[in-house]
């Protein structure tokens, strides 16, 4: 499964799912830091993880998916 993560197989389906999620999640969190002009590094970091998180676990499922035939 790592193999396949690391090849690549999961960014077609899995890129639109961490955009729309990752957006949602920073408009939520960190959207009003970012709107008043106090978004520093740890903002961005933060930034950063609301589309991390959603890619790899779309991922995670995704490869489950396909690795057990369901």
């Amino acid at each position: 499964m790592i193999a396949l993560f690391a090849r690549g197989t999961t960014l077609r389906p899995c890129l639109p799912v961490a955009a729309v999620v990752g957006c949602v999640l920073s408009a939520i969190n960190e959207g009003a830091r970012i709107a008043t002009g106090h978004a520093g590094w740890p903002t961005w970091v933060q930034v950063g993880l609301n589309f991390l998180v959603p890619f790899l676990v779309s991922g995670y499922g995704y490869l489950t998916a396909q690795t057990t035939g369901s």
